[in-house]
This record gives structure tokens, sequence and C-alpha cells, in this order.
């Protein structure tokens, strides 16, 4: 919530946010495009060293697929 009844409806994105003027969201739109890049990049490259961790050493793959399993399977929702 920003200080003040004039800022827009994207101000709840955190603090340094923009202060209101039109102009403004367009860079805010593209940081967020850019971050969401970013965040993709990294998880794809996350999943390929995992897969690569799993292909190099499959015992510890497989003790850490049960654990996961076990920790679901106890996880209440």
């Amino acid at each position: 919530m920003g200080p003040g009844g004039t800022s827009g409806p994207g101000s709840p994105g955190g603090p340094g946010g923009p202060s209101g003027t039109a102009g403004a969201s367009g860079a805010e739109t593209d940081w967020e495009a850019d971050r969401r890049r970013r965040r993709a990049r990294f998880l794809r490259e996350l999943a390929e060293a995992r897969a690569l961790r799993d292909r190099v050493q499959p015992r510890r793959a497989k003790a850490a697929r049960l654990r996961h399993a076990m920790r679901m399977r106890t996880f209440r929702w």
C-alpha cells in the first residue's frame, strides 16, 4: 500500500516502485518481463544441473527421490 490514495493497482509490487506516473508502468512491465526471463533461464539451468547430478551420482539421486517422496507423503495440505 502506497502513501496516500494516488498509487495505482501496480503499487503493491514492492519497495522502490513507480511514483504513480503514467509512463512508469511500461518500464515496470519491462522489468517484470526481464525478471521472468532471468528466472526461466535460472530454472532451466537448475534442472539441467540436477539431471547431470542424477546421471553422475545415481545412488544419491535415488536417495533424494525417496526423501522427497516421503516428505510429500507426510505433508499436510
